[in-house]
């Protein structure tokens, strides 16, 4: 380290890009501290995105299960089902306290210098903390990203009447309706959540279908799974305000062909997508020129237009994945220590955590045949899968996608009870540029749901056996 520095690495926020860059680089003998506006590590993921929220849907669907008579056609009778609702959040927020002590607890054991307090850059290799200047041979900023505003729909997370994604995670009480502007992942995860507790569940996605970029085919089942599960999905409509009296919310609806309508809601919850969280950085001090978006240009290594200055995860363009920042902070840490440092771009699994889940990675076939790649597709129903069988959960699909000369798998698009667990196995062979065929003659174990990817890729030669 240099004396002039008092760290040879300072990360200005503790998410799951931040804080794996932090571990990684003390791991490798890099003098390091990351620095975090909270007063818990973990960032948005940990404290009020991911963790929170599957906890939420786990509890709700156990809650499904017995509720709906699938555990009585298995002979399990359990009476009647109800929910405690101050018990769930409080299980909720017991399972973040425990996982942000985790960090904590890392954070020591690999002598990272935890440094509390709202950074801002200062400089080259400065970094304000609350008044106090820190300096470092080099910086990262992962500050990850904000709910995106939606205009004329102003957000009160304390009133409790329209919400984003934090806000939805804590409602007091289970709203009679719920209206839900944008079917994305946020918003179909939070619906489902709120929907089996009880509350009567509204969809607004402006764009044709829920879901947007992902597989058609997806898409198109998704709509259908989740409008039998209750939720209501008005498509291709749009909300530009809200007004609120003693009814409750009321939505003004627009349509692709220009007809309006109104949505009443209790509650609504706006999860139009998120926005870089790159405000008062300092950026303009350092150097650095947001685009129109707010996001930090970077090159293939991470590095912004500012000497000794790297950016990672949601404040740089890409998919907003915690995941896909973990493995930029880690990769970005190997190469300030002189080792490579590699993340494939092309190869970020994407998963929605609904009942059944969604899970895809590469291309869709939408984007294939638009770009004019030869291609060839398999897909093998969960229904002839065996252990789903077993299991009472047949609804989904394995699709596969392979180029049509070479054999090298493109894309993979799973709708599935274990969607989320079986798309890491594609995303390696993916990685390792496997073959359809690779996968077709692997074994895999039986019962299993991963047996569905052995058939789709046996049905890419015309040679599935269960089907």
């Amino acid at each position: 380290m240099s004396a002039s520095h008092d760290y040879d690495l300072l990360i200005i926020g503790g998410g799951p890009g931040g804080y794996s860059c932090a571990i990684r680089a003390a791991q490798l003998g890099l003098k390091t501290a990351c620095v975090e506006e909270r007063p818990t590590l973990g960032g948005t993921c940990l404290n009020v995105g991911c963790i929170p929220s599957k906890t939420l849907l786990h509890a709700t669907h156990l809650l499904e299960t017995a509720r709906d008579g699938h555990m009585a056609g298995f002979g399990i009778r359990t009476g009647p089902v109800s929910i405690d609702l101050v018990t769930l959040m409080e299980r909720k927020d017991a399972t973040v306290t425990s996982l942000t002590k985790g960090i904590d607890s890392l954070f020591r054991k690999n002598g990272v210098a935890r440094l509390t307090g709202r950074a801002r850059l200062a400089g080259q290799g400065r970094v304000d903390i609350a008044g106090k200047t820190v300096s470092a041979a080099s910086l990262v900023i992962a500050t990850g990203s904000l709910p995106a505003t939606l205009a004329g729909v102003l957000v009160d997370n304390a009133a409790g009447i329209i919400v984003d994604s934090t806000g939805a995670l804590s409602l007091p009480h289970v709203p009679e309706r719920l209206a839900v502007i944008g079917g994305g992942v946020i918003g179909l995860e939070l619906g489902s959540v709120w929907g089996r507790l009880g509350a009567k569940v509204t969809i607004v996605e402006y764009a044709d279908r829920i879901l947007p970029g992902m597989d058609d085919d997806i898409r198109a089942t998704m709509t259908k799974l989740l409008t039998k599960q209750g939720l209501t999905i008005l498509s291709s409509s749009s909300v530009s305000a809200a007004r609120v009296d003693d009814d409750g919310v009321h939505l003004p609806l627009t349509v692709a062909n220009g007809k309006t309508s109104e949505l009443a809601a209790d509650v609504v919850l706006v999860a139009t997508g998120r926005r870089p969280n790159t405000h008062d950085l300092g950026l303009k001090e350092a150097g650095i020129a947001p685009d129109d978006g707010g996001f930090i240009p970077v090159d293939g290594r991470g590095r912004t237009s500012a000497n000794g200055i790297y950016a990672l995860g949601d404040v740089t363009r890409g998919p907003m994945l915690a995941h896909r920042a973990q493995d930029e902070g880690i990769a970005i840490a190997e190469r300030l220590a002189g080792k490579p440092g590699m993340v494939n771009h092309d190869l970020i699994p994407a998963v929605v955590y609904t009942n059944p889940e969604v899970a895809a990675v590469g291309r869709t076939e939408q984007a294939l045949r638009a770009d004019g790649v030869p291609y060839r597709a398999s897909m093998f129903p969960m229904l002839a899968n065996s252990r789903a069988k077993a299991n009472g959960s047949t609804e989904g699909f394995v699709k596969l996608l392979c180029h049509a000369g070479s054999g090298m798998v493109l894309g993979a698009h799973i709708v599935g009870d274990m969607a989320g667990t079986m798309i890491a196995q594609i995303t390696q062979a993916m990685e390792f540029g496997a073959t359809a065929e690779d996968i077709a003659y692997t074994c895999h174990a039986h019962p299993t749901h991963s047996e569905a990817i052995k058939e789709a890729a046996l049905g890419l030669s015309g040679s599935a056996i269960h089907i």
